[in-house]
């Protein structure tokens, strides 16, 4: 009996993995983003510095879009390297004021 039960239990894990797989994901599904908001200092069209002054590029357009959206006074929309020190704004600790 208890072999039934694990076949089963078996069988069923295997039909539900192609229709879990198949399953569309709906328009309006929720955008997640993978960065900490709280470690970015400055962000650019083309990546973020963190507040330990280390350089990223953002991981895909959602999330700059998002960023953008939710700090908009600490995003610039250009590039970084075309500002003074590469966009790293040493005069402008912010998140010290918060």
């Amino acid at each position: 009996m208890k072999r039934r039960i694990e076949v089963a239990v078996v069988a069923l894990a295997l039909l539900g993995v192609p229709l879990a797989v198949g399953m569309p994901v709906p328009a309006h599904a929720d955008v997640h983003v993978s960065i900490d908001p709280g470690s970015v200092a400055f962000g650019y069209s083309d990546g973020y510095w963190d507040r330990d002054h280390r350089w990223h590029d953002w991981r895909n357009r959602e999330e700059t879009d998002w960023y953008r959206e939710h700090y908009r006074d600490h995003y610039y929309n250009r590039k970084h390297d075309g500002e003074r020190e590469q966009g790293w704004r040493s005069t402008d600790r912010w998140w010290d004021r918060h």
